[in-house]
């Protein structure tokens, strides 16, 4: 897909953009025009690299910044360091996750506190320190969330938990931020499987309950939340999904 300027002057930071799709996010936000502002926790070598080479596509339009989002602390001092680099901030992409199972019986209250610190909490306080600046820029908000929200996903209670909440606070946000900020969300589907423990038969059945037929790529999940910054100028409070049609298919 070819280079455009149709975010050109606008700031983005994207959370968890190191890997998987917020690297692919912050690929194609890149290439519309936009300056990145990627954050992430403990990849500083991936978050290097994807940095280098963008920066090396278009000079000094890649900053980095690295932060625990757990630490809710840190996480206004975050938002400054991102709104410093070009002196304003035009969109946050909530975009950090862990996913893990979480059998019934065993689950802990560490694991309770990880899933929805980073799949919830985290997202609200960014949002809400983003909030003034993304207010002085008539800015957005895109959540990434799952389409295990609404279908809950068996043996990952307090993952689809958490993403339950992040679609109620793209929805909550959306009131209290608007007129002035919009808030969606993305809800992907069959995109990229887990890093670990899930086989080949299983990986076909999701596939086959597609309406496609296939799997999607983290390009899809990109493609949506570009449409919701750039052209989805009267749309608030919506979860868009991208899962070739899986959730309709009971």
């Amino acid at each position: 897909m070819e280079a455009n300027d149709s975010l050109a002057q606008h700031v983005v930071l994207i959370t968890g953009a190191a890997h998987r799709i917020g690297a692919r996010i912050a690929h194609a936000l890149h290439r519309a025009g936009a300056n990145l502002v990627l954050h992430y926790h403990s990849s500083k070598v991936a978050a290097e690299v994807i940095a280098q080479q963008l920066n090396g596509q278009r000079a000094k339009s890649v900053v980095l910044v690295q932060g625990d989002l757990h630490d809710t602390r840190r996480v206004p001092q975050l938002i400054d360091e991102a709104a410093a680099a070009w002196g304003r901030l035009d969109v946050l992409v909530n975009n950090a996750s862990t996913f893990y199972p979480t059998t019934m019986g065993s689950v802990t209250d560490e694991q309770w506190q990880d899933l929805l610190g980073t799949n919830l909490r985290a997202p609200f306080f960014l949002s809400q320190a983003a909030a003034p600046f993304l207010r002085s820029t008539q800015g957005c908000i895109v959540n990434i969330a799952d389409i295990h929200a609404d279908r809950p996903l068996k043996n990952y209670p307090v993952y689809s938990i958490a993403k339950a909440g992040l679609v109620m606070l793209t929805k909550a946000l959306a009131c209290e931020l608007g007129p002035e900020v919009r808030v969606n969300a993305v809800a992907p589907g069959a995109i990229l499987w887990p890093e670990h423990g899930l086989d080949e038969v299983t990986k076909q059945r999701i596939v086959s309950r597609t309406f496609l037929k296939r799997q999607g790529d983290p390009s899809d999940i990109a493609q949506a939340v570009l449409f919701l910054i750039r052209d989805a100028g009267y749309m608030s409070g919506q979860v868009l999904t991208v899962d070739g049609g899986r959730s309709l298919n009971s």
